[in-house]
């Protein structure tokens, strides 16, 4: 209940505020690329439910019907030129402010997403990520901030080694917060995510994320 309440009120807080960026930015994508402000797709929520999870459009329109599909590679051609900015900003992620006021996403939690990734997950995973709010940040996201780049330079294709390597860590990470969400926790992961946008290189972050309580045996950060 309390974390409910801390969503809703800075998410319209956070709305309010950045409305004057938010504005001209959707105008901006009106007049460029083929016209189209937000990008929306049924993702998984809470329960195993799909929601409708928004973003400011960055790609054509038909890409999820292009090469690649739902997958998004590093230098993708389907991506428009103002989009790899939105991108690399995460501004494109803002407009999910809505989906948290709504009470569809929180602000921290497991990533959503389409439900043929999602199926893709081991059993556990996928329970104990029904069992979450999905999150605008999360530690999924921190620990793969820079997912394209990363299954670049991989030595397999990039879509099995996200399946075959990417997914599965994920979805130990996602299991690790389950077993240890709180609030404090919560508080230092929506900090960290702020830290790696505006120090992406930063390894000491990497070292503090590996001191969290319960952090799984093993599990290695692409940036140590």
């Amino acid at each position: 209940m309390v974390k409910r309440t801390l969503d809703l009120v800075i998410s319209l807080l956070a709305m309010l505020i950045l409305l004057p960026i938010l504005l001209p930015l959707a105008i901006l994508l009106k007049l460029t690329g083929e016209g189209e402000i937000f990008f929306v797709q049924q993702r998984m929520g809470r329960g195993g439910k799909t929601f409708k999870m928004i973003k400011f459009a960055t790609m054509l329109k038909d890409s999820p019907n292009l090469p690649g599909g739902s997958f998004t590679l590093a230098n993708d051609p389907r991506i428009l030129p103002f989009g790899r900015f939105l991108r690399k900003t995460r501004i494109n992620e803002l407009p999910q402010l809505w989906n948290i006021f709504k009470g569809d996403m929180s602000f921290v939690g497991p990533r959503p997403l389409v439900p043929s990734s999602f199926a893709r997950y081991p059993e556990e995973a996928r329970e104990a990520i029904k069992s979450l709010q999905p999150g605008l940040t999360g530690i999924g996201t921190l620990i793969f901030l820079d997912e394209e780049q990363i299954t670049s330079k991989a030595s397999k294709s990039d879509l099995d080694y996200y399946y075959e390597d990417i997914l599965p860590s994920k979805g130990r990470l996602e299991i690790w917060y389950s077993e240890n969400r709180s609030l404090m926790l919560d508080g230092r992961l929506f900090l960290c995510t702020f830290v790696v946008l505006l120090f992406p290189n930063s390894n000491s972050l990497c070292q503090y994320i590996k001191r969290l309580p319960g952090w799984p045996a093993g599990m290695s950060i692409d940036n140590d």
